[in-house]
Formats: C-alpha cells, structure tokens, sequence
C-alpha cells in the first residue's frame, strides 16, 4: 500500500502532477544518497491549520545541506513559503510535509560537485506512526545490534538520506523479530536513538535523554519535550545512558515528528513500569497535543497558521 497521492508536488519553483514528478535515473542521489531532507507536520487545530514547527526544521534541512556543501540558493524564507503554498495547492487540512534538497543529474562520479542542487517539496495524509493504539498502550522494542554511526564517519546532526540506511537494518532487524522498533546503541555502547526517533527515559521523577554527542538526530520534537518537561517542573538531563537503565527505568518513551510521543511497554520483552503508558509520559502527552491542537496561548509561537 502506498502512501496516499497529493495532486501536486512542488519542484524547483513549480508544481508538478504527483504522477509526472520524476528524475533522471543517472541523478546523483540515486547512486550516492547525496540527499537531506525534512519531516514535518500540519496540524488541523482548533484554528485552523497550522505547520508545527516550520522554522527550526527548515533550519535543519538547511544545516543538514551546509554539512554536505549542497545548500540550495533559495533563501530559508522561501523554502518555508514553499511549503505553505504546497499544501495551499493541495488544499490540505493536516498532512506530513516532505522537503528534500538533493543532487541531480551531470555526472557519475563520487565528486558531487558537477550535479545541481535539486530541491522537492512534498505532502501526504498520515497517520499514527507506530499505530494509534501505541499513544496509550506503548510498543515493544528491541536493542538492535547494529549501532548508530560512529563520530567522524557520517554527521549524525544531518538529517540524510545516506543515514538512514542505518535506519533501515536497525527497523527491519525489529520487525523481522516481532517487535515494533528498535533501539540503538551509539559507538561506545550507550543508549542512541530508534531508527527514526529521539529517547527518554524517566527514573525517580527525573527525566533523561542522551546527549547529542551519542550519534543523536537533534529533533525538534527532543527539543519541545524538553521545553515542555521543564515547563511542567521536571529535571531533564542529558546523560550517557547505559543499556542496562532502559531496563529498570519506571518509564520510556519515544519521540519525533512520525512518532510524536510514543511509550514503550517492553524492551528484549522485559516490561518497563506496569508495562503500559506511565503517568509522567501521559502527562506530557497531554500538554503536548492540547498545544499542536492551538489550546495553549504560550506556544502559540511554535505554530505557523496555513
């Protein structure tokens, strides 16, 4: 089943019927990964629709694009109005927003430098990412045995496609195993990341995450929950995580703009707390979609209205 057809992708300034947008098989990122990109969300909130977040993923994507020398020559500002205009002309109410600056085609060698800097914009309907079901009753995950890239390999702070070949054999080794995710380990043994999401862990009412330094994604998601913990009195720390506290720890949760917050009930089938949503994590979850729903005057900022 594939995802569900918008009637038209924004590429390179214009937009194109979803069935006609296409590249060259010779382009640069098909043989390379030469590629970064962005998740993002719209919301239909109480006000309207509203993108969550716009600025900093931009940010991102173009940080992301500096890191491998591919920044496109259009301004952080008309990227953003891209994506509004995407879903204007798609005449979404809430949808996922994919913008992806790529290298196209010229030549085919490991030199990028020829190709030129492409750029897509993106956007379907989606869903709950790991399920509804998962929001309340957590999933059960797995500790991969393939890590997370070590330092000085590939820039974990880059959000590209190349990475997320990593991603893949850590998802398909948890689901060829029955479970739902996977969590990886970074280079020197502590706790990294899900294939596709941010950790938390919470122990004695203190919440912890690993620090960047673990081949962490900085996610804007990680970043709002920590904002909104601290809003709601808790100490956050960002620590180096043995494996093992996954396994004592009262509460674990995932985060991200797919998963958004997601508990989990289970890691290597040991239960984590009660084996279900804890108090804490619930908590947070329902100050975090009463404000992606505009109910909330003081993060109001953090959504830009279509």
């Amino acid at each position: 089943m594939g995802i569900p057809k918008s009637d038209k992708i924004w590429m390179d300034g214009k937009f194109v019927d979803w069935d006609d947008a296409n590249m060259h098989v010779c382009s640069h990122v098909i043989h390379y990964g030469s590629c970064v990109f962005e998740g993002i969300r719209c919301y239909k909130t109480s006000k309207g629709p509203a993108i969550f977040r716009l600025a900093p993923h931009i940010k991102r994507l173009y940080n992301s694009a500096k890191m491998y020398r591919m920044e496109p020559e259009m301004p952080i500002k008309d990227c953003m109005e891209a994506c509004f205009e995407t879903i204007r002309v798609n005449k979404m109410e809430e949808c996922y927003i994919r913008p992806v600056v790529y290298r196209g085609y010229d030549s085919l060698g490991v030199n990028p430098f020829p190709n030129p800097i492409n750029v897509f914009i993106v956007v379907w309907e989606w869903g709950k990412y790991l399920g509804p079901e998962a929001l309340e009753q957590g999933v059960d995950v797995m500790v991969s045995s393939w890590d997370r890239i070590a330092p000085n390999t590939l820039p974990t702070l880059a959000k590209t496609g190349a990475n997320y070949m990593n991603s893949q054999l850590i998802k398909m080794e948890a689901l060829v195993n029955g479970y739902v995710e996977g969590i990886a380990l970074d280079a020197s043994g502590y706790v990294s990341e899900g294939s596709g999401e941010n950790i938390f862990l919470i122990e004695d009412g203190i919440i912890y995450t690993p620090p960047l330094g673990s081949s962490v994604l900085p996610g804007i998601t990680r970043n709002t929950i920590i904002d909104l913990a601290k809003d709601l009195g808790y100490d956050v720390v960002e620590k180096l995580i043995p494996r093992e506290m996954l396994y004592i720890a009262d509460e674990v949760f995932f985060t991200g703009t797919a998963a958004e917050i997601s508990p989990i009930r289970s890691v290597d089938k040991i239960q984590i707390g009660e084996g279900r949503r804890g108090p804490i994590t619930k908590e947070l979850q329902d100050l975090f979609f009463k404000m992606l729903n505009a109910e909330v005057d003081k993060y109001m900022h953090w959504l830009d209205f279509v």
